[in-house]
């Protein structure tokens, strides 16, 4: 990247107003999930859902954007890795898709063990968990499933639907950004958020082990899965 003083300024410009957008998008989702809480029966309803999920999807992007932009600005991601209780990052992010699900009257379940601790970067995480299941809130029929579980050595984090499956060029981009490949962000939408979790994915490393990323289809509700295997 070019480092001459014209462009830094110019990516700090850039950083800056996302970062003005994302506060402001938030305060907007914000203002709206207090509303659809409070006013199930306004004739507006699905019309506010629909708003709430599009500025998630925008707030999410942005979060996205800036993560990235400090992992390409900066000689090294500033990593705030900390023992985390799964159990609670799981009721966290069930706690802050609530109102959205409740909105579209998709149940989510969420499948954790008790006391089972592991070294991440909780803000980071749950910024990639976020996002698949707004995600898959596009996909599914009436039923999401996230587990959080220990497989084989590693925090394998699960997002799961009950819709159709993810099509032959989605299943592709999630192959490629396992690989650590470039995804094209003009052919595929979802490039960013696979890009964006393969990043943060990497990022966790234990042993000479990093975290991976892919999607599949199939699970215990036939849909599509988005899944994060963290060492």
């Amino acid at each position: 990247m070019d480092d001459t003083p014209h462009t830094h300024d110019f990516f700090v410009f850039l950083a800056s107003t996302a970062h003005d957008m994302k506060n402001s998008i938030s305060l907007v989702s914000g203002t709206l999930e207090g509303l659809i809480d409070h006013d199930v029966h306004n004739a507006a309803y699905p019309q506010m859902a629909q708003m709430l999920y599009q500025t998630r999807r925008l707030n999410d992007n942005l979060m996205q954007l800036l993560a990235l932009y400090k992992e390409v600005g900066t000689p090294a991601y500033p990593l705030d890795i900390g023992l985390a209780d799964v159990a609670q990052l799981g009721e966290q992010v069930a706690a802050g898709n609530r109102v959205l699900l409740g909105a579209r009257a998709i149940t989510l379940d969420v499948d954790s063990p008790a006391g089972l601790c592991w070294h991440l970067d909780e803000d980071l995480v749950i910024g990639v968990v976020n996002h698949a299941i707004n995600n898959a809130t596009r996909y599914t029929r009436d039923r999401i499933r996230l587990s959080l579980l220990e497989r084989d050595g590693a925090l394998e984090i699960r997002v799961e639907d009950n819709g159709a499956g993810f099509s032959p060029a989605l299943l592709a981009a999630g192959a490629a950004a396992g690989r650590g490949r470039a995804v094209d962000f003009r052919a595929n939408s979802a490039g960013l958020g696979l890009y964006f979790a393969a990043e943060v994915a990497k990022m966790h490393t234990h042993r000479g082990a990093c975290g991976t990323v892919r999607l599949e289809n199939g699970g215990p509700l036939g849909g599509g899965c988005f899944v994060m295997r963290l060492p």
